[in-house]
């Protein structure tokens, strides 16, 4: 079955609070490509030590790089 992003983005992602934590990972990332640790392409991910989710911030000590297949396989 096709996923109905409108959908998806009307329940969740067009949501406020989403879309500031949207707005501090892409903060997050550009941090990092700012002080070299990141690069387009990399494979990278920027991972939050403590999540946004709870409570984290996008503090350069709250921010390492990943393998994306590490940061994307850590339990929710």
């Amino acid at each position: 079955m096709a996923r109905d992003y409108k959908r998806e983005y009307e329940l969740f992602q067009g949501k406020p609070e989403q879309i500031k934590n949207r707005a501090e990972r892409v903060k997050a990332r550009r941090m990092m490509e700012k002080v070299g640790a990141a690069k387009k392409g990399d494979g990278k991910d920027v991972d939050h030590i403590r999540p946004l989710k709870s409570g984290g911030t996008s503090a350069r000590s709250n921010l390492r790089m990943r393998r994306k297949s590490a940061n994307r396989s850590d339990k929710s």
